[in-house]
């Protein structure tokens, strides 16, 4: 095989990875009336480079976005559709608002079970949110992903033609260096140059692509608050943040996690992204003095700042009384909610700014298992 058939073959393969993952989701029919499956892993499709593929529904520009006011609000297919949608939402508003921004997202297809915490069972969707918000927003991401990408895929197909025309002399070699090491291939030699060969092409893949010899990223930072230091650590073990493999991590090397509660002694300065992932009432007040540090002292690099499933406001730690009400109109109200799903019992209801809320039923005599009931523009 010659190197451009080989290339050939790499560039292939990157595209059929950055296909839009809607294409290959289960449609919305099954995960809301089988809501089990819509709450597990089974909706997982793809890595989080299939997040470069843009929309026609939403687009960076004024005019676009003006055309979307007022349009109901579609279903999304998949778990990684609507994470896809949330994050090209998040980033039309914050290119549209201007440096510093503040909005919300709500992901919630409990359908009222409380087996697990909102955290819990809204992990997923957030893993995936923040990857595909992060890959449309930070600058030079995707190019490194991709790069990485096509180095893994041109290392399989070299490795793959190296076998087919080598396959019996490498795999003598093998044996003879298995039972003795001390008598493998003379230095110099064609067979020791394929070995070595080999071995480079076997390096690439097991690191996915990444030269593990360099700073995984030095770029733009973002940072994910989670209420306190134990969800934190338990996401740095589960998401696989700073595995050197790139295909083994659930985001991107340019997130880092934090904690909302506890002394704040992480260096902010290069943050461009920031999350605050199911803050819960008891932490208002760190959540608040988070927020305002952020923005007094990173406004020349602060992009947006996105709460996902925020609840800072309860009857028994902040009550609903005044306390409750400031608090609700300093810092919950402002926020521009971005997307809104909501699985229900008989249907759902969904939101994706800047369109309209639009509730649906479930109604076996439409095409794709769902009817749209009404469409307002605010709950």
């Amino acid at each position: 095989a010659t190197m451009a058939g080989i290339q050939a073959v790499a560039t292939a393969a990157v595209l059929l990875l950055l296909l839009p993952s809607s294409s290959v989701g289960f449609g919305f029919v099954p995960p809301l009336r089988q809501s089990a499956s819509f709450r597990t892993s089974a909706l997982s499709s793809s890595c989080a480079a299939t997040t470069t593929t843009s929309r026609t529904a939403l687009c960076m520009s004024a005019s676009s976005i003006d055309a979307e006011i007022g349009q109901p609000t579609e279903l999304p297919d998949s778990l990684d559709d609507a994470a896809q949608i949330a994050a090209e939402s998040c980033a039309s508003f914050a290119a549209q608002s201007g440096p510093a921004s503040r909005c919300r997202v709500d992901f919630d297809t409990s359908i009222g079970d409380e087996t697990y915490t909102t955290l819990k069972s809204s992990t997923e969707f957030m893993h995936k949110f923040v990857s595909a918000l992060c890959y449309a927003t930070v600058p030079g991401l995707m190019d490194m992903r991709q790069k990485e990408m096509m180095a893994i895929a041109t290392a399989k197909a070299e490795l793959q033609a190296l076998i087919a025309a080598n396959g019996a002399l490498l795999a003598d070699e093998e044996e003879s260096g298995g039972a003795d090491e001390e008598e493998g291939p003379e230095e110099g030699s064609p067979e020791a140059e394929l070995m070595a060969k080999k071995k480079e092409l076997m390096q690439i893949i097991a690191t996915g692509g990444r030269d593990p010899s360099n700073p995984a990223w030095t770029g733009p930072k973002v940072r994910v608050y989670f209420p306190d230091e134990g969800n934190a650590a338990l996401a740095r073990r589960d998401w696989g943040l700073g595995d050197p493999n790139p295909d083994k991590a659930l985001v991107p090397p340019c997130v880092e996690f934090s904690s909302c509660g506890g002394v704040q002694m992480q260096d902010i300065s290069d943050d461009m992204l920031v999350f605050f992932f199911c803050p819960r009432a008891s932490e208002a007040e760190s959540v608040e003095e988070i927020l305002y540090k952020h923005e007094a002292e990173n406004a020349d690099k602060l992009l947006l700042s996105v709460f996902v499933n925020p609840l800072l406001v309860d009857m028994g730690v902040t009550g609903f009384g005044m306390a409750g009400r400031m608090l609700r109109e300093r810092l919950i109200d402002p926020l521009q909610p971005m997307y809104y799903l909501r699985t229900l019992q008989w249907g759902a209801l969904t939101r994706v700014w800047p369109r309209q809320f639009t509730v649906w039923q479930e109604d076996e005599n439409e095409s794709d298992g769902y009817r749209l009931i009404k469409s307002m523009d605010r709950l």
